[in-house]
């Protein structure tokens, strides 16, 4: 279970170390609710992510909820909703 709540600047850190950033894409702005697509990330970027926040912060992110996250937005919300089922350590 995370100490905090795992927030864009979070996930645009590993997105950006796993992926990259597309060229001519603006990360800065309001992208919560913007495909991924969009943002030049494709399934193959979003496991890698997936595989990087695991690993970094032992939140295991399952394959079926991946495939349907299509934003930043829903992304978030699937890791901290497992972050949440995760027992504390102690």
């Amino acid at each position: 279970m995370l100490d905090k709540a795992f927030e864009l600047g979070d996930l645009l850190r590993i997105l950006e170390k796993s992926a990259g950033t597309a060229q001519g894409v603006d990360l800065e702005g309001n992208i919560l609710d913007t495909a991924f697509d969009d943002l030049g990330y494709d399934s193959i970027a979003l496991m890698e992510t997936a595989a990087k926040i695991t690993q970094e912060y032992g939140i295991p992110i399952d394959d079926d909820a991946l495939a349907v996250a299509a934003t930043p937005r829903d992304l978030l919300e699937l890791v901290n909703a497992s972050s949440a089922r995760q027992p504390q350590a102690g």
